[in-house]
């Protein structure tokens, strides 16, 4: 029998604010946040200045899910067994067979402690989300950089990319116009972010009507989270929520006790003490799921609220409000919207700001299939000579059935819906497509006995 999930039964809403409720425009954050690092790489660790300059359609190598070998200088495609379906060495793709002469046909050697969801690792790096995606091609240009100059074996730059994504974001970069980032977004938010659609707007107040609590939860600072609040919701954003939680540091937000993550007030974006507890509605930072469900277990009167979490990071999100919370969740996930790469010929009249929206200029979305890395559903296990190829599906795929309750493309896909709409959740007992909304991907469906289910 398929279970169901429907809104309705929801008491809270939580939503990440990156990627969910804040929609970026892809090509151009993507080229910002490379330059961001980059510049930090170049300016002040010496590295290749050739680092700067970017092919246009070199962003085909972002890709979500891959995991970089930091010590090898190799990124990973994996299959949900671990096994390493396509790889690059640097930017450049090795064959099927390099990749079995370096990892074989068995489970690559730390997917034990990956596929558990553990916190990052000193020995490997999951990219997960557009903000770390360019990081990736930056990461994986610096090898071909070192290979060319050194002759390197094992590599040790990630401390140098540690250091540029801490320059970069740091809490106070915003408000000191430190690094790349914080003031080009700052001074042009056009540019980069998109408006929230008005059907979303209108949904969030319709939720809040019907007596359901509104949370954002997002890991960027307070003053970073205003403006771009501000600008996609407008100036009285606030009224949408009943609780916002900045500097979340999430996943630590959901696995951390209170004593080990406190919450904090904020004066002018400037962290106050620590609370012992949470006991009203209003605008924190810091902080740890365990209160947070405390202080909602007050608001609604339940001894047992159920939330449900939007977000686009299964790391950060998804899996953590899952796994220590065991909070319902829907992963936003833009790679739904990757079948439509053709548009209809119908679709030619739409007014150009509804056309254009991830078309801004001539870097490819990095949605849109990578040629070097395939699908991000499935793919074929490499080596095999026979024509009996077996599609198996990757691990990320694997994950999004294991750990959401459904997955979208955006609010915007299910802001028209009735609020007792009912979705076919992700189970283990249902298809391996049961849970997409409004529909699979494509890669997902040609006779889906052939995608072998472990």
């Amino acid at each position: 029998m398929q279970q169901y999930f429907s809104l309705a039964d929801c008491d809270v809403m939580g939503f990440d604010l990156d990627h969910t409720l804040c929609r970026y425009h892809l090509p151009q954050s993507a080229r910002l946040i490379y330059d961001s690092f980059a510049q930090y790489l170049v300016t002040e660790k010496g590295y290749d200045k050739d680092l700067l300059t970017l092919a246009p359609d070199s962003l085909d190598f972002c890709c979500k899910g891959l995991v970089l070998d930091i010590e090898e200088g190799d990124f990973l495609k994996l299959a949900e067994d671990g096994t390493v379906l396509r790889a690059s060495h640097g930017t450049k793709s090795m064959t099927s067979e390099e990749i079995l002469e370096t990892y074989g046909r068995r489970e690559w050697k730390h997917f034990n402690t990956v596929s558990g969801m553990v916190s990052r690792s000193a020995k490997y790096y999951l990219y997960d989300n557009y903000f770390d995606l360019p990081g990736a091609l930056l990461c994986a240009r610096v090898v071909d950089s070192l290979d060319q100059h050194d002759g390197q074996k094992k590599y040790d730059f990630w401390k140098d990319m540690v250091a540029a994504i801490q320059h970069n974001y740091k809490i106070s970069a915003f408000k000191e116009d430190c690094g790349t980032y914080f003031p080009e977004v700052k001074n042009h938010p056009d540019k980069y972010l998109q408006t929230c659609p008005e059907s979303v707007k209108k949904w969030l107040k319709q939720l809040k009507s019907a007596g359901k609590i509104l949370l954002l939860i997002t890991s960027s600072h307070s003053d970073y989270c205003r403006l771009l609040c501000e600008h996609i919701l407008g100036n009285d954003f606030e009224e949408y929520f009943d609780i916002v939680i900045t500097n979340a540091l999430k996943p630590g937000f959901f696995s951390h006790t209170p004593n080990q993550r406190p919450f904090r007030t904020l004066e002018n974006d400037e962290e106050q003490e620590a609370l012992l507890s949470l006991d009203k509605p209003g605008w924190y930072s810091q902080g740890n799921a365990i209160q947070l469900y405390e202080l909602l277990k007050k608001m609604t009167g339940k001894l047992d609220p159920k939330v449900v979490y939007f977000g686009d990071s299964m790391h950060s999100d998804i899996f953590p409000a899952r796994h220590y919370s065991n909070w319902e969740t829907v992963f936003i996930l833009e790679e739904l919207l990757g079948d439509k790469v053709t548009l209809p010929a119908e679709t030619e009249s739409e007014p150009l700001e509804k056309k254009g929206k991830y078309e801004g200029d001539q870097l490819k979305a990095p949605y849109f299939v990578s040629k070097q890395w395939g699908s991000f559903f499935v793919d074929r296990l490499p080596g095999l000579e026979n024509a009996e190829e077996t599609l198996v599906r990757t691990w990320s795929c694997k994950c999004i059935s294991t750990y959401s309750t459904i997955a979208i493309p955006s609010l915007e896909a299910i802001a028209d819906l009735p609020l007792d709409y009912r979705f076919t959740r992700f189970s283990s007992n249902s298809s391996a497509t049961a849970g997409y909304y409004p529909s699979p991907p494509r890669a997902l469906l040609p006779n889906e006995e052939s995608v072998t289910m472990k």
